[in-house]
């Protein structure tokens, strides 16, 4: 370590800051710097202050007041002449866009970043004893009968609210807090994102009814339920569509849809009368289920209001963040983005983004099985490629340099959702996916599970992913989801710890994740490799994987391995 420094309680003790406030920012360093400045951005305009010497726990550290003159404050070290940002240290000038930041927006509640969110397909998930009519749209199928990806938005398996309700027990024992639905709203499709009406419930699932007993039920047990909203698009038989000022309307009768989709028309966020339904009115659809969800995560956040010269979506985000905050306080909003969410966060609106760019992309990347079964890399074209663990670790780093650490910790990481491919079939062995399991667990961020990987389930696209949960085969779950998030529940500095990596080669990358209270010590390794000495830490209790301390990281592997080290 040379120097170190992140958005944590550790090194920026203000959680919270103010506009008009003054927030110490700590740096911590190796005995051989001489010299360190804190350059800030003060209504555009760089300002240094001295960083003073201080002692903590026998190391040497470095302080420096920070205003937070503006809502999104940049800042950034320099030290002994090289500049220190998210992304390291430089003997050159880097770019503003990788400072650290402070955020005096209003925040997010404790609650949403202490989270453990489980990811429900409804139609795939539970059956009650209820069997309704097979809707006109749809072909209905046995829980056993595979998905036929090339009809599987026709697929109708029947699972409905209240047979999740009935399996609440099983989201909890593997230690999920907070279940997450893909919409509930009527459709023509199994997966709802081409919604006919906002008002209601799909029956199918169980009508407004259900979902009032589901949220009970959650709270009953002390946990949440968060919804799924599309604000980019409708169904185009919604009966908006009559409406052509709230749609992309072309005077011939065509329209814009999404990616060009015929079935889902593109909303047109200039329209008043949109805002109205949507967001602003008392009884608006952002609000008035919020009386039993307790946030929403924001389908095709990163296009909604944006359509060739128009771009609306910073606008809209703060449009949406302000009623959530009226109608609930507490509650979360956090948007679906496939790649680069910085540009659209730290800007009063969404809190976070589901963490495809910086840690689903790089992890697939390094743990991906040889040879690969071709699954869809999230959208881009080609099959996964193998990168190491340098590129891992880049790749997250930069990602995070692009927005704040309080966005970045309130996002989503994920192995996988309802739109990918299966962590099971990218990495192939269940040694490495008890890797991505552990990485999922230990690094910062809010962990998302999608229902059926704790079964090991398997998919190469996401339609083939969206399987019916195996309740009738007697799967059993794997047993590292359980003990895993059972460990991230335990340990504060596994929730709001800093980050601070101690090795990295190829098949090895090994952090910190620490509090003033409390050190853990992560390997995560993909491969058996020469066991690596790691100064400084004579003594280390294993709390997962079972490899006692030596003094070095462990070269065998597959493995993840957790150790406490006093603090």
């Amino acid at each position: 370590m040379s120097v170190h420094h992140d958005g944590s309680a550790l090194y920026v003790p203000d959680q919270h800051p103010r506009l008009g406030s003054n927030v110490d920012v700590w740096l911590r360093a190796s005995a051989d710097v001489r010299s360190v400045h804190v350059r800030s951005i003060e209504d555009g305009e760089p300002r240094f202050t001295a960083a003073v010497r201080d002692r903590r726990g026998g190391e040497l550290w470095w302080r420096a007041s920070v205003l937070v003159r503006n809502p999104v404050t940049r800042y950034r070290f320099l030290v002994d002449g090289d500049w220190y940002t998210v992304l390291g240290r430089f003997g050159h000038d880097v770019p503003d866009d990788t400072d650290f930041r402070l955020v005096a927006h209003p925040g997010p509640a404790p609650w949403t970043r202490e989270a453990i969110v489980y990811q429900i397909f409804p139609d795939r998930f539970a059956r009650s004893a209820t069997a309704p009519a097979t809707p006109g749209w749809a072909v209905r199928c046995e829980w056993d009968e595979p998905v036929d990806v090339a009809a599987a938005s026709r697929q109708w398996y029947g699972g409905d609210l209240d047979g999740i309700a009935r399996r609440l027990d099983h989201i909890q024992d593997l230690g999920a807090d907070t279940v997450y639905l893909t919409p509930f709203f009527p459709a023509r499709s199994s997966h709802r994102y081409d919604a006919v009406a906002f008002d209601r419930v799909d029956p199918l699932l169980g009508g407004d009814r259900a979902l009032r007993r589901l949220a009970d039920a959650l709270h009953t047990r002390g946990m949440r339920l968060v919804g799924d909203l599309t604000t980019n698009h409708t169904g185009v038989e919604h009966p908006w569509f009559d409406q052509p000022d709230l749609y992309y309307m072309s005077a011939d009768g065509g329209y814009e849809s999404w990616l060009g989709v015929p079935s889902l028309p593109k909303l047109n966020w200039h329209s008043a009368r949109l805002r109205e339904r949507f967001v602003t009115d008392p009884d608006s659809i952002v609000r008035r289920w919020l009386r039993y969800l307790d946030g929403w995560r924001v389908d095709v956040a990163n296009m909604t209001g944006r359509r060739a010269g128009d771009d609306l979506t910073l606008e809209v985000s703060r449009l949406i963040a302000d009623a959530v905050r009226g109608a609930r306080p507490d509650a979360l909003l956090v948007a679906e983005h496939a790649h680069g969410a910085g540009g659209d966060l730290d800007a009063g609106g969404w809190q976070g983004t589901m963490n495809y760019a910086g840690f689903t992309r790089p992890l697939w990347t390094w743990l991906r099985g040889d040879p690969l079964p071709s699954p869809d890399f999230l959208g881009v074209p080609g099959p996964v490629p193998s990168r190491d663990g340098h590129a891992f670790v880049a790749t997250m780093l930069a990602m995070m340099a692009t927005m704040s650490w309080r966005s970045w910790t309130h996002s989503w990481n994920l192995l996988g959702s309802h739109d990918t491919a299966r962590i099971r079939t990218v990495v192939g062995s269940l040694e490495r996916m008890e890797v991505a399991a552990g990485l999922l667990a230990t690094l910062p961020g809010v962990p998302m599970v999608f229902a059926g990987d704790e079964f090991g389930l398997t998919g190469t696209t996401g339609e083939a992913s969206r399987t019916p949960m195996p309740w009738r085969t007697g799967t059993s779950v794997l047993p590292w989801y359980g003990r895993l998030l059972a460990l991230r529940r335990k340990h504060p500095s596994l929730r709001g710890g800093g980050l601070r990596f101690a090795h990295v080669d190829a098949d090895a990358i090994a952090f910190w994740r620490e509090t003033h209270d409390e050190r853990l010590l992560i390997l995560a390794r993909r491969a058996s490799g020469a066991p690596v000495e790691l100064a400084g830490v004579p003594e280390a209790t294993n709390l997962y994987g079972g490899a006692a301390w030596t003094g070095a990281l462990p070269g065998d592997g597959p493995t993840l391995q957790i150790w406490s080290v006093p603090a």
